[in-house]
């Protein structure tokens, strides 16, 4: 339902319920919540579950592009 709903609004990047999981673990870690929290809310029996939705290392932050040295 939510892939056909994402393509009648012309969203064609892969989408489901899983990425709304993610956005919403990966936004809570971000605002400084902790994965203990995080888990709970998700109702995972493991961090290590919690963690595969945390996208928090998927950023590029400017510190990093500033490591680039000539």
């Amino acid at each position: 339902m939510i892939r056909r709903r994402a393509v009648a609004a012309g969203i064609h990047a892969p989408i489901g319920n899983h990425t709304f999981r993610a956005t919403g673990i990966t936004a809570y870690l971000s605002n400084g919540g902790a994965l203990e929290h995080a888990q709970e809310m998700a109702a995972h029996e493991s961090q290590r579950t919690t963690k595969l939705y945390d996208r928090t290392k998927e950023r590029l932050t400017q510190d990093e592009v500033e490591r680039i040295r000539l």
